[in-house]
């Protein structure tokens, strides 16, 4: 496997431009595009994208059976290989303060 570094794109700037495509297409599909945050977390071999969103548009992002969240995880997988660079998605809801 080539190191992306020897192509001319840090790792940072690849894990930025990943964040940057999860988060867009998360801010698409919301009703709170603010609520919507991408953090990135290393992982064994790779790095797993956190995908914050409000309790309110969970189900948008999942999709009817997790047809929606299946389709960003493939377009992830897909911008993965050709950055030859392990990435997965991790959906979670935003936690709403104690009342």
């Amino acid at each position: 496997m080539t190191d992306v570094a020897t192509r001319g794109i840090s790792r940072e700037a690849l894990t930025q431009s990943m964040i940057d495509l999860v988060g867009g297409m998360a801010r698409a599909l919301v009703d709170l595009p603010d609520e919507v945050s991408v953090l990135a977390a290393p992982e064994n071999e790779g790095t797993v994208l956190l995908l914050r969103v409000a309790p309110a548009d969970l189900g948008k992002v999942i999709g009817k059976q997790g047809r929606t969240a299946r389709s960003i995880r493939t377009i992830l997988g897909a911008a993965s290989m050709k950055a030859q660079h392990r990435f997965s998605l991790d959906i979670q809801r935003v936690e709403e303060p104690p009342a």
